[in-house]
């Protein structure tokens, strides 16, 4: 699969793209263990820990991950099947604020991820050649399939690299 181009995205997503390596499967592949892996091997209690004042806890910040996959998972698969209807975006922060993540599990939604992306990649892996290049409108930018499956790999990989540096 080629690399996204520029006028495949929005430009705000471009930081997230070049964190992934080219074989983008792969790498949403190796995620599906690898990432719950590093957060099951944090201390426990840094799941309720925030490292500012307004900044989520852990807890909250790996249910915006599942949230934020939840999502572009959709616009994945809305704009393969060519479903010419706009996708709206999102908030992720009123998201976060109306969510139940503070009460929840830790360990919980580190399977949830876990099962998320399994089950996602049965459609990513699924995708042929020619859907990568469909495009359609989310949150009035015009994104392709290809771009998406790089935005998720590539949310995560950002996360994480916040994780190291804030959280622990």
């Amino acid at each position: 699969m080629n690399r996204p181009q520029p006028d495949e995205h929005a430009p705000f997503y471009k930081g997230y793209i070049e964190t992934v390596a080219d074989d983008v499967i792969d790498e949403l592949e190796t995620q599906a263990h690898a990432f719950p892996d590093f957060l099951k091997a944090l201390p426990p209690e840094k799941a309720d820990y925030a490292y500012a004042e307004e900044k989520w806890t852990l807890k909250e910040l790996l249910g915006h991950i599942i949230d934020t996959e939840r999502i572009m998972t959709y616009r994945i698969l809305c704009i393969s099947r060519q479903d010419p209807t706009p996708l709206p975006g999102f908030d992720e922060n009123e998201y976060v604020k109306k969510s139940s993540y503070l009460n929840q599990d830790f360990g919980k939604l580190i399977e949830e991820f876990g099962v998320l992306r399994r089950a996602n990649l049965y459609l990513f892996r699924s995708l042929q050649e020619s859907e990568l290049s469909y495009r359609g409108m989310a949150n009035n930018c015009t994104v392709s399939v290809r771009s998406l499956l790089f935005i998720i790999a590539g949310h995560v990989n950002h996360h994480r690299r916040i994780i190291t540096e804030r959280y622990l």
